[in-house]
């Protein structure tokens, strides 16, 4: 095995340092990484480096923070690193220029099982759509989005109870694991890639505002649970209740309140509060109401009346 093999390493959030420290205490040698520039924040704007700056830092690995990834002088600093291969996890998309730079290739570790999911969300898409499976995926980077040839797949169950927050986690640790074995196979030479079957490619993962989180209550029961969970703890599904905005973090089906209309609720103002949807109720467990923090139901009820 070449541990010198020069790796690059591009990421930016929490997701993506598992797979930095794998490699890194796994004695590869990753010979800079590039991340996205500090950010503003809090009330005195200080600037925040990134989880995968703050991760490269603590190992005294070089970090590059590009504002622009075509800049002639960013691409003569990445070339005069003159690596073999280069990692992505939950960077941005690159330019050919980039990902085209190194004579191994660039590959990218994709949190589902493609061609299913490609998009920038596709855990919490997988848990909104009611998936019961999906899994993380390595593939060599080419010019359309998340098209690019299949290295390695791995299946991760999604159980009932899992939310963004325990899914993201347990892909999060899994996908490390599979970068791993990603670089150790492409290093032995043995690896065999495949084509994405393009029939198998079912729903698109793309980016989460504010309105896909709002709770259509016309909508069935399921859909609804499976939307809070696919967005709790963040950004979370909102609705309002009595002109407030309320953020909803975990919910449970209940059966249909007789008389009620989509939206309408139903509440004893001690220990439950249930919506009527488009086929049967919601029941909510834990909620945030607009300048207030997040309590459980019964919390809730004891200093809010309905």
């Amino acid at each position: 095995m070449n541990k010198d093999l020069r790796i690059i390493y591009m990421g930016t959030p929490d997701f993506a340092v598992p797979s930095l420290e794998i490699l890194v205490e796994n004695g590869w040698n990753v010979v800079a990484v590039i991340t996205a520039p500090d950010k503003p924040k809090g009330r005195g704007q200080k600037l925040i480096p990134s989880p995968v700056k703050e991760a490269a830092t603590n190992h005294n690995i070089p970090v590059l923070q590009p504002t622009n990834l075509k800049s002639p002088a960013f691409l003569e600093e990445l070339a005069g690193y003159k690596a073999d291969i280069q990692v992505v996890v939950a960077f941005r998309m690159l330019p050919e220029a980039v990902w085209d730079m190194p004579p191994r290739g660039t590959f990218n570790l994709h949190a589902s099982l493609l061609p299913n999911y490609r998009g920038a969300a596709p855990i919490n898409w997988a848990i909104i759509n009611g998936e019961e499976e999906t899994g993380v995926t390595t593939f060599f980077l080419k010019h359309e989005i998340d098209t690019g040839s299949i290295i390695f797949q791995e299946k991760e169950t999604i159980l009932p109870e899992d939310n963004i927050g325990t899914l993201y986690e347990k892909l999060m640790k899994r996908g490390a694991k599979l970068v791993l074995k990603t670089i150790e196979e492409i290093d032995n030479g043995e690896v065999d890639t495949f084509v994405q079957d393009e029939t198998k490619a079912l729903h698109h993962a793309p980016k989460i505002f504010k309105e896909t989180g709002e709770i259509d209550w016309s909508k069935s029961a399921r859909s609804i649970h499976n939307l809070v969970r696919g967005l709790s703890p963040y950004p979370a599904a909102w609705t309002t209740i009595q002109d407030k905005n309320c953020k909803i973090y975990t919910t449970a089906i209940v059966d249909g309140l007789k008389g009620k209309s989509p939206g309408e609720f139903s509440s004893d103002n001690k220990s439950h509060l249930h919506f009527q949807t488009g086929d049967g109720a919601i029941a909510i467990k834990e909620l945030q109401m607009q300048g207030k923090k997040r309590m459980n139901i019964e919390d809730f009820l004891r200093g809010n009346k309905l």
